[in-house]
């Protein structure tokens, strides 16, 4: 089946026919009113969409800069010098991956081809000593991050737009508790030794022609809890799918970036919140040998031990839990592995998994 084909099986995996909005979140830290309003604002969108742009989000226009110019740079490096920080295993989110080198949209469907796509990942930067971070499925969701040995500054803002991405996250989970209408801290200790994951996105160009089907990301929806996602405006870019199983253009936001609600608050939500099926799609043949394109997505993942269980106020008479309950760690290694054609191990936290 390829991925102009695809059409989800579950009508909560398509976006309503209502557009991804921009939201202003600088009232959020202001208060009163204009917080309300937020709040109000990204429950309608998680709700209607699981899509939204955010402006007002404070991160300067430097950091963004300066990982754009170094992510670049290392993409343009030799693949024998990429491959020196090559991802070390299929269940580790860490390091280079080459070229077709995973199909996102093995993760809903099978037999999809390759995506058209390299990247480069990094985990938590500052990981403890405990037996949390060190046995079990620790060393899995806390391997160390692999650097390459060049570009030279490459490390240090890779390094910036991370601490960056993680408060923000941070601000982005006090909305969505209130959202809920839960207290604004609820997610506090679930996140509070998260597992994100960041991730360079490069779209070479495309001399060769695809595979039938074959595009620069196959459909899919996200892993965690929610992404925060920077894109440029060039060809071939990001949709979501609405239900019916059309597709639709998510704009590229000038001085913004796009969120979108992952599996997992899906999941607590009962499917009140959309994980939206997405995919990256190929520019127009006129224009497919030599446009490039770069995005950096940032995964919050909760907690990897933390149970993702229907919320009380999410479920009642006549509206049963729709998923059994599941731990974070669990739901990601699953999707993480089925992404590259293989199987985790049957498993629970916090027995030790084969990280090859």
């Amino acid at each position: 089946m390829s991925s102009d084909e695809f059409v989800p099986d579950r009508e909560r995996a398509a976006a309503s026919d209502a557009n991804v909005p921009v939201i202003d979140i600088a009232p959020f830290s202001a208060g009163g009113s204009g917080k309300h309003r937020v709040v109000e604002a990204i429950a309608r969108a998680c709700e209607d969409v699981g899509f939204f742009g955010i402006v007002g989000h404070g991160v300067d226009d430097a950091l963004i800069g300066g990982i754009y110019r170094e992510g670049r740079a290392f993409f343009a490096l030799p693949r024998e010098e990429k491959m020196e920080v090559g991802r070390p295993a299929p269940g580790v989110s860490r390091g280079y991956n080459s070229l077709s080198d995973q199909s996102l949209g093995n993760t809903l469907a099978s037999g999809v081809p390759p995506d058209l796509q390299e990247s480069f990942a990094i985990g938590p930067l500052d990981p403890g000593n405990g037996p949390h971070w060190t046995a079990g499925y620790g060393p899995i969701h806390f391997h160390p991050n692999l650097w390459p040995r060049r570009p030279a500054v490459f490390r240090a803002a890779v390094t910036a737009y991370w601490q960056t991405m993680e408060a923000l996250a941070g601000r982005l989970a006090r909305t969505f508790a209130l959202a809920l209408e839960l207290p604004e801290d609820f997610f506090a200790d679930k996140i509070d030794r998260h597992v994100s994951t960041m991730r360079l996105n490069f779209y070479p160009a495309q001399r060769v022609a695809p595979l039938p089907g074959q595009i620069r990301a196959g459909a899919h929806s996200d892993y965690g809890g929610f992404t925060i996602l920077r894109t440029e405006d060039a060809p071939g870019g990001l949709q979501v799918v609405r239900r019916g199983g059309s597709w639709v253009d998510v704009p590229n936001i000038p001085n913004g970036f796009v969120v979108n609600i992952g599996d997992m608050l899906m999941r607590w939500t009962n499917d009140r919140w959309v994980s939206t099926v997405h995919r990256v799609v190929n520019p127009p043949e006129s224009v497919r040998a030599d446009t490039t394109r770069m995005s950096v997505a940032f995964f919050q993942v909760p907690n990897y031990d933390v149970e993702v269980r229907c919320l009380e106020s999410c479920t009642g008479p006549g509206n049963p839990p729709r998923y059994a309950p599941t731990t974070a760690g669990a739901h990601w290694r699953a999707k993480i592995l089925a992404a590259r054609g293989q199987r985790p191990a049957p498993a629970t936290e916090p027995q030790a998994a084969a990280v090859a």
